[in-house]
């Protein structure tokens, strides 16, 4: 019973906060890079992912690292992410600290998500997933980026 309460709570908390991070993306402004991320999840209600890629801004290609716990996750996947930057001015305002919010899915070869990501600085993604593996998710995740020497 407690871990039903438990999950329900969660879920709930993040219906919450996803609707406002959907109904974000018209006050966003211009986009102002792209960027794409691969990486391994893997989860049993806690998660964990790790891993890397490559952020496209004004014309130059920064490689970045990604790292991430959170709630919200049952399986293991590898994913592939890209998708818009907004609010970026600096390049130094990508790196830190990011709220994940996410959903998704993935069956074998088969999978299918959309995850946004917010930091301090102001700088938002909204990314599309492919993933390959056996999992589900929705939750929420802090997640790290950083960028690679």
């Amino acid at each position: 019973m407690k871990t039903i309460r438990q999950t329900t709570t969660t879920i709930a908390a993040v219906l919450m906060l996803a609707a406002p991070a959907m109904a974000q993306q018209r006050s966003l402004g211009p986009s102002t890079g792209t960027v794409r991320i691969e990486q391994v999840q893997a989860g049993f209600i806690a998660s964990g992912e790790a891993g890397g890629g490559t952020l496209r801004y004004q014309g130059r290609s920064y490689p970045i690292t990604v790292g991430g716990l959170g709630i919200g996750s049952i399986g293991a996947s590898r994913s592939v992410a890209s998708g818009t930057v907004y609010g970026l001015r600096h390049v130094s305002d990508f790196a830190g600290p990011y709220v994940q919010l996410k959903e998704g899915w993935a069956v074998g070869p088969a999978g299918r998500g959309t995850t946004w990501l917010r930091n301090d600085k102001g700088v938002t993604l909204k990314l599309a997933t492919r993933r390959q593996g056996l999992q589900l998710q929705l939750g929420a995740d802090g997640v790290l980026i950083g960028f690679r020497r």
